[in-house]
């Protein structure tokens, strides 16, 4: 049965630690996007290193509609934050690579570009506050590659890297954060669908998978594990040729 308070105060000391040994005197940085991943990573520094020494960055690609959560999610925790739209800077730099392309850039590249721009803004923030910067994804994004690399995939340290989805729900239901925020749908706020629209399979189906190996589904597991092999890749250092050997 997972403890959720136990966990809880398990990550606290971890991050202090993490900081005592990485950074005694630095601040943690992460962008808040309103969703439950930033918000349990928020309160969490907010309790290992104090709300002075937690910074949020809200990033919104031009109109975000739901910037009111971040708002709420930084006064709820008493951060410090700062707002870096990154609208103007997104536009500029897809008309400058589809110039050189010569064509539109796929719907793809649109998609990944924004969480991109978004990790250069919280990094731009952080070397400007003495910080380190927070990665915010969770064991079931993680475990089948749902991250953009050197987007929201980055970071320097993963409080909830190793816990699943309900795992980190219970946890922000232990530090008593807004239960809205903690249970929100998840979204990348980038394509207009759902994590599990574009998963194919309910965080629901996923959490238990990897944490009992059952999947009743053929289907789904077929796919789980299809998207799990292929983006291993995001999880590891970048592989170097060894003139070594």
């Amino acid at each position: 049965m997972f403890d959720a308070k136990k966990t809880k105060d398990a990550c606290v000391r971890w991050i202090r630690e993490w900081f005592d040994e990485n950074g005694p005197s630095c601040n943690a940085v992460l962008g808040i996007s309103g969703g439950k991943d930033s918000s349990i990573c928020a309160a969490l520094c907010a309790e290992a290193l104090g709300k002075e020494r937690v910074i949020g960055v809200t990033m919104p690609n031009g109109v975000q509609p739901d910037i009111d959560d971040s708002v709420r999610l930084i006064r709820h925790l008493g951060i410090k934050s700062y707002n870096v739209n990154i609208g103007q800077s997104f536009e500029a730099l897809m008309a400058e690579v589809e110039a050189a392309l010569g064509h539109p850039a796929s719907a793809q590249t649109r998609i990944n570009m924004a969480p991109r721009l978004r990790m250069t803004a919280v990094y731009a923030v952080s070397q400007s506050n003495n910080g380190r910067v927070v990665n915010t994804c969770n064991l079931s994004e993680d475990w089948v590659g749902y991250s953009t690399r050197y987007g929201d995939a980055a970071g320097d340290f993963s409080p909830l890297g190793g816990l699943t989805v309900a795992e980190v729900k219970a946890i922000g239901d232990v530090l008593g954060l807004p239960e809205d925020l903690v249970h929100k749908t998840p979204s990348d706020g980038l394509c207009g669908k759902t994590d599990e629209d574009n998963l194919g399979f309910t965080y629901a189906v996923l959490d238990k998978y990897i944490r009992t190996g059952v999947c009743e589904d053929p289907r789904m597991k077929a796919l789980i594990d299809h998207k799990h092999v292929t983006n291993l890749f995001k999880l590891k250092p970048i592989p170097h040729f060894d003139p070594q050997l």
